[in-house]
């Protein structure tokens, strides 16, 4: 069968020409990656705990490996549930521990190992995911706790939390009663952070206040916002989806500062609330913690 020429010369020029090129992977849109995170376009997912112990959270609970496999399940199935938001997982470690005997420092916490917050580092820098320091003062200040972390907290990808909880009176033993914190020791942070981000030219940091009880934050008016800081209040009390609406409510929508969140418990959520039923509540938490 003769070709017509047209026809014949259009694939003699096609059996010469270049291949096409493969096509390459979707780039991460800006800002939703582990060097620049802008809120409210991205959502982040996250593991909590601490590697020395099976307790704290699903971070030290099973194996690496597996753990960081399920975390990257975990962001997916927030992926297939709201398409339009991009999510990053991160691991947030709890860097400085609140102790129940005051300790040689004589300040009820305990200080990680900076080869410890290196490893987790690592961890998260391997796989392109961000890092958040957990901070739990016992008896210390946010400022003492905050600058020792600054040489981490000067690298694009690691963030800072804070946790009332375990910020005590003294005389009072963490884990004797709940913690709180004040609007001005989150100023402290967010200054804090602000500095370290201006003087590294580095992207806005995020800094999340962990909630669960109204006087767990106190005067939260005098917060102060900071282009170069994104606040999350994270509600992570634990109970029925029924309670965990309430507090949250109560905690982070009657209470709004600038973004939310909304911590997760695998063993004392009896259900775990779903994607699907988090995406309903308002405002919609843009920071999701497992624990």
């Amino acid at each position: 069968m003769k070709l017509p020429a047209p026809l014949a010369a259009a694939l003699l020029l096609a059996a010469f020409a270049d291949p096409l090129p493969a096509a390459e992977p979707a780039a991460p849109p800006p800002g939703c990656t582990a060097q620049r995170v802008d809120l409210p376009g991205c959502r982040i997912v996250s593991y909590y705990g601490n590697p020395l112990s099976k307790r704290m959270g699903i971070l030290g609970e099973i194996p690496v490996d597996e753990m960081l496999e399920r975390l990257e399940a975990q962001a997916e199935e927030w992926r297939r549930a709201d398409p339009a938001t991009p999510v990053l997982p991160a691991l947030e470690l709890v860097a400085t521990v609140a102790s129940t005997e005051p300790g040689p420092s004589g300040l009820y916490r305990n200080r990680m190992p900076d080869a410890l917050i290196e490893k987790v580092v690592g961890w998260a820098a391997r796989k392109n995911w961000l890092v958040i320091l957990d901070v739990q003062v016992g008896h210390s200040t946010v400022r003492a706790e905050v600058e020792r972390l600054e040489p981490f907290l000067s690298r694009p990808h690691v963030h800072l939390a804070l946790d009332p909880e375990f910020d005590m009176p003294r005389g009072v033993a963490p884990g004797r009663r709940i913690g709180s914190s004040d609007g001005e020791d989150v100023n402290v942070a967010s200054i804090l952070l602000s500095t370290i981000a201006a003087r590294g030219a580095l992207p806005p940091k995020l800094l999340l206040v962990h909630r669960f009880t109204m006087p767990m934050l106190k005067r939260y008016k005098r917060i102060r916002l900071d282009p170069r800081v994104n606040i999350v209040v994270v509600m992570d009390g634990f109970g029925l989806p029924a309670l965990k609406r309430k507090v949250y409510r109560l905690t982070v929508a009657n209470e709004p500062v600038q973004h939310a969140g909304l911590k997760l418990f695998y063993k004392n959520d009896k259900p775990l609330m779903t994607p699907e039923e988090i995406l309903r509540l308002e405002p919609v938490p843009l920071v999701i913690i497992y624990q």
